[in-house]
């Protein structure tokens, strides 16, 4: 199978570098040092699966790489209005795009620049990041991946590349309700990377502080309120499992969110806590405290995004 990877960072480049190993044809879209060490000296990549270097294709110029039956979209959530409008040279008629970002509105992002048409939903739960100029590492669990059409159910074209990624050893699965579970993921990533990036804290000790585990809790309360207005079919329970997901991290765990604010790099805090804050005053749904956590953060925001 074709398939391009769009982005080459912690998803995109051990999903694109394990698909690789498994013998599908992957190219990368990639940019900077990050690039030239890719063309240079392969992808490396260090992981519980397999540590191994792989050669593939690699450009900053979609354009450059032809047409591919899969493109997965895994750069930062911010970027994907920006990319989508450059990855039609990738797209033949039967091409199927999949967003693989945080946050519940990538999917729409590229329908309006690319049509409804090739985007389907998706999402991932894997701990992976650059280590270095062309080197990737995972750590933790297996990457877990969900797809589905954007309308409901699934596709031979999903389940097509979900083959492709179980037999490069992940775990894959179609679903008939991708809306779901994109808020399902939301409403764990979204308030551990928001409070996180408030305390600078670890998993281990914003549990441990009873005032910031209620925090938490709190936030993990207002995603499941807009993803119910949003009309996500959210288990009555859905917070307290999600409590013992991020309870079952290891002690020293942090968001990808996170980790962007403590280095001042830019980070997703539109694209999560902001996006609670936009969808819950369009939608009527109160947001107290990813209103006070948005305002908190915002300041450092703009200034990453300055320099």
């Amino acid at each position: 199978m074709r398939i391009a990877m769009v982005g080459a960072g912690g998803v995109g480049g051990l999903f694109g570098g394990l698909l690789a190993r498994a013998g599908e044809q992957v190219a990368f879209v990639a940019r900077g040092a990050h690039l030239e060490a890719i063309r240079r000296d392969g992808l490396k990549v260090e992981s519980p699966l397999g540590s191994f270097t792989v050669r593939a294709s690699a450009s900053d110029d979609p354009a450059a790489l032809g047409k591919f039956d899969a493109v997965v979209v895994a750069v930062k959530a911010w970027q994907v209005k920006e990319v989508a409008p450059r990855l039609e040279p990738l797209l033949g008629p039967e091409t199927v795009v999949v967003p693989m970002e945080n946050g519940v509105e990538a999917a729409g992002e590229l329908a309006a620049a690319l049509g409804a048409g090739p985007v389907a939903g998706g999402l991932c739960h894997v701990m992976a990041w650059i280590e270095a100029p062309g080197a990737v590492k995972h750590a933790g669990f297996g990457p877990r991946v969900t797809l589905g059409e954007l309308g409901g159910g699934g596709s031979e074209r999903l389940e097509r590349l979900a083959a492709a990624l179980r037999r490069a050893g992940m775990e894959a699965a179609v679903v008939d309700d991708i809306r779901t579970a994109l808020w399902e993921k939301f409403l764990f990533i979204d308030p551990l990377s928001t409070v996180g990036a408030a305390t600078r804290a670890k998993v281990r000790e914003m549990l441990a502080v009873p005032e910031t585990r209620a925090l938490l809790l709190a936030a993990m309360r207002e995603v499941e309120a807009l993803g119910l207005r949003s009309g996500a079919r959210l288990s009555g329970d859905a917070v307290e499992r999600t409590l013992k997901r991020v309870e079952a991290l290891p002690a020293d765990a942090t968001a990808s969110m996170q980790r962007d604010v403590l280095a001042g790099r830019p980070s997703e805090l539109q694209e999560q806590t902001g996006a609670v804050v936009r969808l819950g005053r369009a939608a009527g749904v109160p947001v107290p405290v990813h209103e006070a956590l948005y305002a908190a953060l915002l300041p450092q925001e703009r200034k990453a995004r300055a320099g």
